[in-house]
């Protein structure tokens, strides 16, 4: 799992292994689910992240459990 946050638009990427994302739906406001080819889950995009997400707590626990976490 891999975390990019954009501080500039507010935007949480979260991808999972090396999938390539070929097609994303609106999950719910805000909220985009990436899939790929074969429809599994590759990545989840939050818009207006710091307003739905506790980005410091969010960053603690990745870095606790050695995941790879980006922040711009």
């Amino acid at each position: 799992m891999k975390l990019r946050y954009d501080r500039e638009t507010d935007m949480l990427h979260i991808s999972f292994g090396q999938r390539v994302e070929v097609e994303g739906f609106d999950l719910c406001d805000g909220v985009v689910v990436h899939l790929d080819a074969e429809e599994n889950v590759a990545g989840i995009e939050i818009e207006n992240a710091s307003e739905q997400v506790d980005l410091e707590r969010l960053q603690a626990v990745v870095e606790r459990q050695g995941q790879l976490t980006t922040l711009t």
